[in-house]
């Protein structure tokens, strides 16, 4: 939990996101997979998802979300200090995507990392951020999150190829001025790598704990257990950061949580008191696009209007690791 005295305030200056151009529809897996668009809908609540090109990688999606921020903001990257990027889909294991989104927006003197927190991935990056502001080390940070899930998921397996997308986000934090309150007000962050089997890719190791991953490199995951763990573990992060923020489920205005499945997030709704119609998705037409869910929604809800400077925002980011971390902000845009 966030409770250390501030060194520096922050504040987020803008957002962009970029999703491609190709939609891949029920109807479109109904061709190619056993499966009925009434079979995904009521299981899922997803309609379509969005579907990068063949020659179409993280890198670009990231670059486009960032320009997208430029064009709607008017912000300034090329004096960034430190550049995150949040993917568990790289163009390859290095060079990072953090150095290629460096060189394409030139920008002169920043630190650049990738981190892989999978589904949860916007929200430690925006908490990693968030405190390297905070403790003065650094003064702009530029956060992206996204996935080209497509790249590894077989679309001859019917449990998965229905759920994902691809997509990215992109947030720029600033620090402000010394004693300036912070837009940032809580976080949350937690791991049970037990359950590191249950959502899985295979890499150097083929086998992790006793269970042999498949050779091919595409994603695997177990959905029940899996929803079993997220229905049980957000509420409880939820609580912690209501009693951390000192708010409440009536006096958060909007749970933005990772889009993974509608009646998964139902049920999370559910369990932890906090109602569905304040809560923001982006599953119905982009699917599950793991670290860019988050900022899709949140975006998605910034473009029409529905979230509003001074609104108090719940994040809640889960997935393969087994990782999960909140966040309570203060949204600071007009």
């Amino acid at each position: 939990m966030n409770a250390s005295p501030l060194l520096y305030g922050a504040t987020l200056t803008g957002i962009g996101t970029y999703v491609p151009g190709r939609r891949l529809t029920n109807a479109d897996l109904e061709r190619m997979v056993d499966t009925t668009d009434e079979w995904i809908v009521t299981r899922t609540g997803i309609r379509e998802r969005r579907i990068a090109t063949e020659h179409e990688y993280m890198s670009h999606m990231a670059i486009a979300a960032v320009q997208n921020m430029i064009d709607r903001y008017g912000v300034r990257v090329d004096d960034v200090d430190m550049i995150l990027v949040c993917t568990h889909t790289p163009d390859f294991p290095f060079p990072s995507v953090s150095c290629l989104v460096q060189h394409h927006f030139r920008i002169g003197k920043a630190g650049a990392l990738d981190l892989n927190a999978t589904c949860a991935g916007f929200v430690y990056g925006l908490n990693l951020a968030v405190g390297l502001i905070h403790s003065g080390m650094h003064r702009k940070v530029l956060v992206i999150a996204g996935d080209t899930m497509s790249k590894i998921t077989d679309y001859t397996d019917r449990s998965t190829c229905i759920l994902f997308g691809d997509g990215a986000g992109a947030v720029l934090l600033e620090r402000t001025k010394d004693g300036d309150r912070s837009f940032f007000l809580a976080d949350d962050f937690g791991s049970d790598g037990g359950g590191g089997p249950l959502v899985h890719r295979s890499g150097l190791a083929k086998s992790l704990s006793g269970v042999d991953f498949r050779p091919d490199g595409y994603f695997y995951q177990n959905g029940q257990a899996v929803y079993r763990w997220a229905v049980q573990t957000v509420p409880a992060g939820m609580k912690r950061l209501f009693e951390a923020s000192g708010l409440s489920p009536e006096t958060v205005d909007w749970f933005v949580p990772h889009s993974a499945n509608l009646r998964m997030i139902e049920s999370i709704c559910e369990r932890s008191g906090f109602p569905l119609e304040r809560t923001l998705l982006s599953v119905v037409h982009y699917g599950n696009t793991s670290a860019a869910s988050i900022p899709l929604a949140l975006d998605l809800g910034v473009r029409d209007g529905r979230v509003k400077k001074g609104d108090r925002l719940l994040l809640y980011g889960f997935g393969g690791g087994l990782v999960y971390a909140g966040a309570v902000i203060t949204w600071p845009l007009e």
